[in-house]
């Protein structure tokens, strides 16, 4: 046990809590899984998730300030990209890990967890 515990520096826990504390949240949840799939316009992301523009650009500003979401440029507009490819495969992992805990709560209908 205590070989583990040498191998986890305080950037490992800062960068464990920083993931934490944007999933804390439905909507930096939900860019996260939405970019896992494929990178994203915040004005396409807004409107599939149904909030304001200026909440989306909040959320993508945490986000990028979390070291998770970087910003590309695209001429006039700037679309967003997870910043680590490792990340997708994470994020498919936590999400199993939610069926495993309550494999009711999702279903080809879609997911009802709460």
């Amino acid at each position: 046990m205590v070989a583990t515990m040498e191998t986890v520096t305080l950037t490992h826990t800062a960068a464990l809590a920083r993931l934490g504390y944007a999933l804390s949240d439905e909507t930096r949840t939900r860019v996260l899984l939405a970019l896992r799939e494929a990178p994203a316009y915040p004005s396409d992301l807004a409107d599939a998730f149904g909030v304001s523009r200026q909440v989306m650009s909040n959320q993508l500003a945490c986000l990028r300030g979390c070291g998770l979401v970087e910003a590309v440029p695209d001429g006039r507009r700037t679309w967003y990209r997870l910043a680590d490819p490792h990340l997708a495969p994470a994020l498919d992992d936590l999400v199993r890990l939610v069926v495993a805990v309550d494999p009711t709560c999702c279903s080809a209908q879609g997911c009802t967890c709460s």
